[in-house]
């Protein structure tokens, strides 16, 4: 078995694009944590390309083995940071769906300016989606959850579609797993773009 370092990709503060095959359906999981999701989706959509991002390389490489144990070859794992990977590595218009999926709420009011979900990142998420393509988000605090609604419902080139994603609601974070042995709920919500 190879290395898994070398199937991580480090993308540095240089530029630097990712390249995937154009005829090849692309989806980002960004912040993919412990990679459940990323995996499942991956052994549901073979014929898809599944991006799995994360900071913490420790969590990538368990990822790279677990893939490797499975056979998945579907998959890219990249080690960014969320804005640099959306500002600097990705095409515009190539993403057909995007997943953040329970993303640190930072819940006390003097945390709110770390939260993931703003206004700006909603504009570069719709700039990498495709003209139909899929933002799909999910938290348990409900106050972030209604915040993200806020949000993204002043965005004129979104419009709610949570029915485009209920091919993939059985599949769960390894967080969402927990939550839900507890009797705890996870909000989730989807968008389509309906504009450039």
């Amino acid at each position: 078995m190879k290395n898994e370092n070398q199937h991580i990709e480090i993308l540095s503060d240089k530029l630097q694009k990712l390249e995937c095959p154009k005829e090849k359906i692309l989806e980002l999981d960004l912040g993919c944590g412990k990679g459940n999701f990323s995996t499942e989706l991956a052994q549901k959509y073979p014929d898809r390309i599944i991006i799995s991002t994360d900071i913490m390389i420790g969590r990538l490489r368990k990822l790279v083995k677990r893939n490797q144990r499975l056979s998945l070859d579907n998959c890219r794992f990249i080690r960014c940071e969320a804005w640099h990977l959306l500002n600097q590595c990705i095409d515009d218009s190539s993403i057909y769906r995007i997943h953040i999926l329970c993303p640190d709420p930072w819940p006390k009011e003097k945390h709110k300016p770390f939260r993931l979900i703003s206004s700006e990142l909603v504009s570069r998420l719709a700039l990498k989606l495709q003209l139909n393509g899929i933002f799909h988000f999910s938290t348990d605090d409900k106050f972030y959850f209604e915040s993200t609604l806020n949000i993204i419902g002043k965005a004129d080139f979104f419009k709610r579609a949570d029915f485009l994603i209920n091919d993939i609601l059985e599949i769960k974070t390894d967080f969402e797993r927990k939550w839900n042995e507890m009797g705890l709920e996870v909000y989730h919500a989807a968008w389509q773009k309906v504009s450039q």
